[in-house]
């Protein structure tokens, strides 16, 4: 296994930015960018083998990207009554587009990508509680749009009213600062600028970050500004899972300590 110093990788990384573009060498792998670099460094995985230190990873991203990265995913609590498929869905969800096609007739659907800095147009939104010490999910029928008037009233139909969600689903500070710990190690967050020619993809490595040390206030801090979104997406057939997800150039906020390698303009 080949062994980095933080100093060798850089030293590395400055070197292979200096090759400019260079071909996808993952031919119709949407990692290309990560697993491009992983060749050209030498290794294996992204978890990188630097010792005395503690875990490092290599995260890449495209320079000019309007995608939210996925930090992880995590259902909310009480765990135990399955908050998603047996409350939010049945209760706010709404007619499936594919129902009577592709899914059932009756399939219905809850998808909701939100966060804390204002409502969605269905009236949710991400509070934080701090006190509490709780992420919480909730929800305003003063706040839904004209355009769900009628999916608003089905709500009252099933469910009796149109108070808050109760209970609120949450996230408690301490399980999520396990979560994000398991996720989000030190690491070189390296972005690369992306052009395609004759079909082929080929990256630029323009802009390499050191972050260090997960900065849990932080993370509240983007939740509250809209920058990290809880993304809901379940369907009466499945749930696909709830997501905590990232907008683009506001990783390194989630860090104690950012440290710019190079940033070739």
């Amino acid at each position: 296994m080949k062994i980095f110093t933080k100093e060798s990788l850089i030293s590395q990384l400055e070197d292979i930015a200096k090759q400019g573009f260079i071909k996808n060498r993952r031919k119709g792998n949407q990692g290309g960018i990560g697993n491009t670099l992983e060749d050209l460094l030498g290794i294996e995985e992204n978890n990188l083998p630097i010792p005395n230190a503690s875990e490092w990873e290599l995260k890449t991203q495209r320079l000019k990207t309007t995608a939210l990265n996925t930090l992880f995913h995590v259902e909310p609590s009480p765990r135990a009554i399955k908050f998603v498929p047996n409350i939010l869905l049945p209760n706010f969800g709404w007619m499936h587009k594919e129902a009577g096609k592709k899914y059932p007739k009756d399939e219905m659907s809850f998808r909701q990508t939100i966060h804390g800095n204002s409502p969605s147009d269905r009236g949710f939104q991400v509070v934080i509680d701090r006190n509490e010490e709780k992420v919480l999910i909730s929800f305003d029928a003063n706040k839904v749009a004209e355009k769900h008037f009628e999916w608003l009233k089905t709500v009252k139909e099933r469910q009796g009213n149109l108070d808050n969600l109760n209970p609120q689903p949450y996230w408690g500070f301490e399980d999520l600062k396990h979560k994000i710990g398991s996720k989000l190690h030190n690491c070189f967050f390296v972005q690369a600028e992306v052009k395609r020619k004759n079909g082929e993809e080929y990256y630029w490595y323009r802009k390499a970050t050191m972050l260090q040390k997960l900065n849990f206030e932080g993370f509240l801090v983007e939740l509250e500004n809209g920058n990290i979104l809880v993304d809901f997406d379940a369907r009466t057939g499945h749930n696909h899972g709830t997501k905590f997800r990232l907008r683009k150039n506001c990783f390194p906020k989630l860090y104690q300590k950012s440290t710019n390698i190079f940033d070739i303009k």
